[in-house]
């Protein structure tokens, strides 16, 4: 720039040289030179200034160009970049899906855990338990059980051998916190045993062995008369030849006052059906009392005590009017039914109630 001031700025006046003067020669006048210069030196800076507008052009594109290359390399490293995003993007997304299966499958197989971990725990408790507590809680079993058995065959005898086993294990233990359970087994056993429910099996063998009496019980229609025993004579000295003779007679007698006695028969007939039953009727007669024994020990069994009672009110209807009283095993015939009804009664069984909220308790207490 400082040359182009100095350029634009007026020379100084050359001195005048002395020189000759030509007659052809016109002469410039001074400020005409002046304006020419003035020219010469906008020109020059004219042209300084394109130039170095030229060459700020020409750094500027070359600037431009080598930018638009780097945009151009940016741009391409920018797609390139893009698309590995997209990829992993991609890559990711499908890690995702496969880590969430698997969150999936370890939740299921931690819940299992749980599940297992949970019985194991209640396995461990279990086995934990002492023995005050395996031992209540097998007493309790052992009593609902029994009641069970009780509620089924209608004999007490289950329950009263429960309790009784019950106190003996208690009484081995000894603890002074289970003699409250031993007092309540012993009040609920007390009650049991007072109640007298009917002991059905041994009903059952009575009424068994009375059907098998009645094929052997004598009917009043052919009822054998009764010997009386004949008196021994007193021992004497006789002849050798008297105890034969003795003896023969003796047997001859008997049979013939046997065969006299059959002739007449005096016997107090109160109905006067019985003895004048036919032969084929009197089976009849025995296979209608088995029948009503027979199902008599049926409604035992089923617990139809009403039932059970009107057939053997049945039975010893028939055994007092068609059946010898006086003979032994019609006595023990009669005894028997008469012994299987006065028991067949139907008996309200008590619940140890006593023994079972005395467990519960000792159990909770523990």
């Amino acid at each position: 720039m400082n040359d182009t001031s100095s350029a634009a700025q007026p020379p100084e006046p050359a001195p005048a040289l002395p020189h000759a003067a030509t007659p052809n020669t016109p002469a410039i006048p001074a400020s005409g030179l002046g304006d020419v210069r003035g020219w010469y030196a906008l020109a020059a800076v004219l042209a300084v200034v394109a130039g170095v507008s030229l060459t700020i052009a020409w750094r500027t594109s070359q600037r431009v160009s080598v930018i638009e290359k780097e945009l151009v390399q940016r741009i391409e490293e920018s797609r390139s970049q893009a698309a590995e995003a997209r990829l992993l993007a991609k890559q990711s997304q499908d890690n995702v899906l496969a880590a969430s299966a698997k969150v999936a499958l370890l939740e299921a197989r931690v819940a299992e855990v749980a599940i297992q971990r949970s019985q194991l725990e209640d396995l461990m408790r279990s086995l934990s338990r002492s023995r005050d507590e395996n031992l209540l809680v097998d007493i309790d079993t052992g009593l609902r059980v029994a009641i069970q058995q009780t509620a089924i065959t209608g004999s007490a005898e289950p329950l009263v051998a429960m309790l009784k086993q019950a106190d003996e294990r208690l009484a081995r233990y000894d603890q002074p916190r289970l003699e409250g359970v031993r007092r309540a087994i012993a009040r609920d056993l007390d009650r049991v045993k007072s109640v007298g429910a009917p002991d059905i099996p041994s009903l059952s063998i009575k009424l068994d062995e009375a059907v098998r009496l009645i094929d052997e019980l004598p009917l009043l229609s052919n009822a054998e008369p009764r010997s009386t025993p004949s008196a021994q004579p007193a021992p004497s000295v006789l002849p050798t030849w008297w105890p034969a003779w003795n003896a023969s007679w003796t047997a001859i007698s008997e049979r013939v006052w046997l065969e006299v006695k059959s002739l007449i028969r005096v016997t107090r007939i109160d109905h006067p059906e019985a003895i004048l039953l036919a032969p084929d009727n009197a089976f009849f007669v025995r296979e209608n009392v088995k029948l009503r024994l027979l199902n008599a020990r049926l409604a035992l069994l089923s617990r139809q005590f009403d039932t059970a009672q009107r057939d053997l009110q049945v039975v010893q209807t028939a055994l007092d009017r068609y059946f010898d009283r006086s003979s032994r095993r019609t006595v023990l015939a009669t005894d028997l039914v008469r012994q299987v009804a006065s028991l067949a009664r139907q008996v309200a069984m008590p619940k140890p109630d006593n023994t079972l909220v005395a467990l519960a308790a000792a159990s909770a207490g523990r």
